[in-house]
């Protein structure tokens, strides 16, 4: 299974036809080992998405944004994509 974002060399390679003269790209390609069918990992979205309604006390995904505070983080660092 291969991983990319859309700015990644490799989907603008796939999805552009490259990467334009006058862009950068951005992001990395990383294969990662088959983990299974995708419906798992999204049934795991869902309920941690459920669970968050429920400790904040939403009815539904709009209400959602009405009961928290959003923050944005600037800097993350992902173990599993840097060697």
């Amino acid at each position: 299974m291969q991983f990319y974002g859309m700015s990644s060399a490799t989907a603008m390679d796939k999805h552009a036809g490259g990467v334009a003269e006058y862009r950068a790209s951005e992001g990395k390609t990383v294969e990662l080992p088959y983990r299974g069918p995708v419906s798992q990992t999204v049934q795991d979205i869902l309920g941690g998405v459920r669970s968050t309604c429920t400790y904040v006390g939403a009815a539904s995904l709009k209400e959602l944004s009405k009961r928290t505070t959003f923050i944005r983080v600037q800097e993350q660092e992902n173990r599993l994509f840097t060697p």
